[in-house]
């Protein structure tokens, strides 16, 4: 992809990867301050760089947004979002996991603004397109 420039999602298609924590049957949300979908509560995640494998990059966001440590995750399935009110287009990879480290922290205050653990029957509302799409596979 030489010359391409711009924003993954915005000026291109994203490719992304989310991954469902689960603890005790519920699941880590966390609040999201910036587009895609800020306001929304949200499975962790982001985007993939260049040349970084998807599952790495899952395991990265991670540590980097809640500062957990992820032992063994599982592949759950591909999604696309098309989210049209912030322009945004991204290819995700999701995942899941119940094997983990440590206690779940507000790393990243100016991206996240609070985070829970959330019954799968008493999620918070709005809930992103992401985590909607994820629920059945969970």
């Amino acid at each position: 992809m030489t010359g391409v420039t711009g924003q993954p999602g915005i000026d291109f298609p994203g490719v992304g990867v989310g991954l469902a924590i689960l603890r005790d049957g519920k699941l880590l949300l966390y609040k999201r301050r910036k587009a895609p979908e800020a306001g929304y509560w949200n499975i962790v995640g982001g985007k993939v760089d260049v040349l970084e494998p998807a599952e790495q990059a899952a395991r990265r966001e991670v540590e980097e947004e809640t500062g957990l440590t992820i032992g063994q995750l599982t592949f759950v399935t591909l999604c696309e979002q098309i989210i049209a009110a912030d322009r945004q287009h991204w290819v995700s990879l999701l995942y899941k996991t119940e094997d983990f480290s440590g206690e779940p922290h507000l790393t990243e205050p100016d991206k996240l603004s609070d985070f829970g653990w959330f019954a799968l029957d008493d999620l918070p509302e709005p809930l992103s397109s992401f985590t909607r799409f994820l629920l059945p596979y969970l």
